[in-house]
């Protein structure tokens, strides 16, 4: 059985999994957006979510784990979402690309959420969880303003 340790060190390679897919999944959102206001947009994110990376390999490490070596773990689901994110650029339509963002951005949430629920990670990371987290919560609302503004 692994321990309190080993158990947060596979939570944070999860979630690196996720910031990585996401910071992809913008990058193409930005190359392949029609709207300067969202290339500019899904870049900033994309930035982002490599910020959320780096703070993530910073915990990992500081707890004695290797964030760089990945082993796997339960990110086969919320790839085959971001396969979807990444199809759904193919059509360079901004309202799909906002949608298949939604998509993407509350799959994250809902890993976070579960992260947040593990009653043995030290505050500090659970302070970056939390950050990282309403990072994503904002961008939710934001997307879904500008899914709004697009679909009119």
């Amino acid at each position: 059985m692994e321990n309190q340790n080993e158990k947060s060190i596979a939570n944070l390679k999860h979630l690196l999994s996720i910031c990585n897919d996401g910071k992809e999944g913008y990058k193409t959102a930005a190359e392949d957006a029609d709207s300067p206001e969202l290339k500019t947009l899904f870049s900033m994110y994309s930035i982002q979510r490599a910020e959320y990376e780096m703070q993530l390999k910073k915990a990992i490490h500081q707890l004695g784990g290797d964030p760089d070596n990945e082993t796997g773990g339960p990110v086969g689901a919320l790839h085959r979402v971001w396969m979807d994110i990444k199809t759904a650029f193919t059509k360079n339509d901004d309202k799909a690309i906002l949608s298949a963002c939604l998509t993407g951005e509350h799959s994250a949430l809902e890993a976070y959420d579960k992260e947040l629920q593990d009653t043995g990670i030290s505050p500090e990371i659970i302070e970056i969880i939390a950050e990282q987290r309403n990072g994503i919560s904002d961008c939710i609302k934001n997307v879904e303003s500008l899914k709004t503004q697009y679909s009119s």
